[in-house]
This record gives structure tokens, C-alpha cells and sequence, in this order.
């Protein structure tokens, strides 16, 4: 049964395809680029990524909603995506952590979504096509003229999206729900010593600051547009370069800051876009995926070291543009494209996934514990 009967809603793409559905969530119209996600769980941290700033998600597995959203599981302070694209939608949430259902949550946030559709169909044109730039309307349902706002978006090749999501002021991440998130114990690698931590904000997951945390770093938040200057006022011992959403080569910003630090030499680690911006800071360059990889169980490794991964990125950095100094340490297995890289003789290094996981797998989480242990070299070289 449709959630309202009298709200049907539209789905547009630009190449003129469309998609008649049910409305959840608020009512209006968005505009976004429309992607898929293969993740069988984990939906609320997925809608409160940053990552997905400017994106209307389609969703592959069959039913959304069922655990509800709780405030625990979010990934930001609200719903990044422009929109969201269901098969069918539970108004009924069955969990002891969920303290509202998806629709509620959505329509208080003002995120239309849709459902109803066969979302299989609209994956296997993403994934033919590639992700293009889409419209759920619940105002204008007709395809011809919603086609005609579509075709005036612009294109996310070339967006800097970092502006709308990254911290406007300095903060020292402290969260009381830590013992929540601990999801294996963590080995003392900083031996007793204090570890701080700039972390350059592109739009960074809750989860990666509690991650820092869990490994003994004080961790300071900056904006993306903090001039290097300003963050060595700090004295950091390590570096970190957060997710984000748009195309990295438009943070023209971030990647004149990143260049800068280098200079430091001190300890970086970057994740998902943090990658990107490190390997255009590094001389590499970046180009835009047919349709990215979003989802929990993407491989990535060398030879025998295989990791399964958590994704979310529409952006590669180019294999033959990448430094003589600078080596590939990780490949998506899927489709070969760089998916880690690392400085030969200098401590930076970064990786295209996420290995905070939330949603997935953890067998990447040995990063963190890389990065404190680079710190705590870079920090003894010093000494002696």
C-alpha cells in the first residue's frame, strides 16, 4: 500500500527516462546527480554521509526503513542527499535502537524520496549509462517538463561541493557514545604517548573522528579552507584528509593546503576524497567514474592482500599519472582502478575506501593503527 495514496511522485534522468512512483519523506522537487548504492543495510549512515552532498541515492536492496533511524547511527547532523530512490518503504520499524521511522525522519529534514519503482531496472540503466544527473518531483509530473529543469542542473564534473558540508568553525571532536562504537579492542600502538591530530574537514564521517579516538589521538576539526599556516599553529602530529562529496580537483583550495603540508613532512593519511586530494597534491591527476563504487563489499588489495571494503566515491585518481615516488599500495579488484597509494620515502598515504566501515566490513580498520604508528615514528626520529 502506498504511503499516500494521493502523493504519486516522478522520477526523471537526463537522458529523458522516467519513473512513476509513491512519494515518502517531504514533497517538492530536487534536483541531483542519481547514483546506486549496493549495501544491504546501514541506509541511515549512507543518507547522513556527507559524501553523498548533491546525489539522489537509489537504494539496490528491496526494502528501506525496516530498523527505523536512531541518533546514534548518523554520520552528520541530517540527511545529506538531495533524494532518495526505494522499492518499497516500511512505516513500521521494528528495533529497539529506532526512535522514528525513515519517512518521518526525511520529511522533517525536507528530503523527498521515492518508491515504488524497479529499482533494478533504474541500476542496470546507471551502470550502462552512467550515474547522470536526475529529478524526484511530487509538484511537476509531467516527464517533458521536468526533463527541461533536469537539463539545466549542473554537472557534478567539476563541482566543489565541500563548501556546503565542511565545519565553518574549529572544534576538538569529543563524543560521550564512544563505548558504543567500539567494535573490537584496540591495541595501545601509541604506547602510552598523546597523539594530536588535525583533521581537514571535505565533509568527514562521525565515525572516522570516534576511529581517531579509539586509537588515543586528540583530534582538532578544521575547515577545508584553513590555510596550512594556521593548522601548524597547532603543532599536529599527524595530518588526516576526510571524505567529501563533488569533484577533488575543484578543491582548488584544499589542494593548495595539502601541498603546503606536505612541505611539513609530517605523518598524513587521507580517506575516499583525503585520497584524491593527496594524489593531485602529490602531482597525480583524477577523473570521474562511468557509475563509482558505492556499496560494502568492494575488494581492494595486491597480489595476495585482499581487503572487502566500504565505498562510496565516483572519482578514481589516473594509474599513469601517478609520481615515480609515489607507489600504488591498493587496487579495486573489481575494475583495477587505484584504490591506495603511498609516498616511498615520506609518511603519506591514503586509501580510495572507507576503513571506519559504517556501514561494513572492518577489515581495513589496521589503517588507523598504521597512521598512530607512523606518528609515533615521525615523533621519535625527531628525538634522536
Amino acid at each position: 500500500m502506498p504511503i499516500s495514496a494521493n502523493q504519486p511522485a516522478l522520477l526523471v534522468l537526463a537522458d529523458g527516462t522516467s519513473y512513476k512512483g509513491w512519494s515518502f519523506g517531504a514533497s517538492g522537487t530536487v534536483m541531483g546527480e542519481v547514483v546506486f548504492n549496493t549495501g544491504m543495510t546501514g541506509y541511515q549512515e549512507v543518507l547522513t554521509d556527507p559524501s553523498y552532498c548533491g546525489q539522489i541515492v537509489t537504494f539496490t536492496y528491496p526494502e528501506l526503513g525496516n530498523t527505523g533511524v536512531n541518533p546514534e547511527d548518523a554520520e552528520s547532523n541530517r540527511p545529506q542527499v538531495k533524494g532518495a530512490v526505494a522499492r518499497n518503504i516500511c512505516t513500521q520499524p521494528s528495533n529497539w535502537r529506532s526512535t522514528q521511522s525513515l519517512p518521518d525522519y526525511l520529511k522533517e529534514h525536507n528530503i523527498p524520496g521515492i518508491y515504488g519503482i524497479d529499482t533494478r531496472a533504474l541500476t542496470r540503466k546507471i551502470r550502462s549509462v552512467g550515474a547522470m544527473n536526475g529529478s524526484i518531483s511530487t509538484e511537476i509530473l509531467d516527464p517533458a517538463e521536468l526533463l527541461e529543469q533536469v537539463q539545466e542542473a549542473p554537472d557534478m564534473m567539476g563541482l566543489n561541493l565541500v563548501k556546503a558540508v565542511t565545519t565553518r568553525e574549529v572544534y576538538e571532536w569529543s563524543d560521550s557514545t564512544d563505548s558504543t562504537w567500539e567494535f573490537r579492542p584496540v591495541a595501545d600502538v601509541a604506547d602510552g604517548e598523546n597523539f594530536t591530530v588535525v583533521a581537514i574537514d571535505f565533509g568527514i564521517k562521525r565515525n572516522i573522528l570516534r576511529r581517531l579516538a579509539s586509537y588515543g589521538c586528540r583530534v582538532i576539526v578544521v575547515p577545508a579552507d584553513t590555510p596550512a599556516a594556521e593548522i601548524l599553529k597547532y603543532n599536529p602530529d599527524g595530518i588526516f584528509l576526510s571524505n567529501g562529496p563533488g569533484d577533488p580537483a575543484a578543491v582548488t583550495e584544499g589542494i593548495k593546503t595539502t601541498k603546503a603540508l606536505l612541505e611539513s613532512k609530517k605523518p598524513v593519511f587521507g580517506i575516499c576524497m583525503g585520497h584524491q586530494i593527496l594524489g593531485l597534491s602529490m602531482g597525480a591527476e583524477t577523473f570521474k567514474l562511468k557509475f563509482g563504487h558505492r556499496g560494502l563489499n568492494q575488494p581492494a588489495g595486491l597480489l595476495s592482500h585482499v581487503e572487502i571494503t566500504s565505498q562510496n566515491h565516483g572519482f578514481a585518481i589516473a594509474a599513469d599519472s601517478i609520481d615515480s615516488q609515489v607507489e600504488i599500495t591498493h587496487l579495486n579488484l573489481n575494475d583495477r582502478t587505484v584504490a591506495g597509494v603511498r609516498h616511498k620515502s615520506l609518511p603519506f598515504f591514503s586509501v580510495q575506501y572507507h576503513p571506519e566501515a559504517s556501514p561494513g566490513p572492518h577489515d581495513a580498520d589496521y589503517l588507523f593503527e598504521q597512521f598512530v604508528l607512523s606518528m609515533r615514528h615521525d615523533r621519535q626520529q625527531k628525538v634522536s
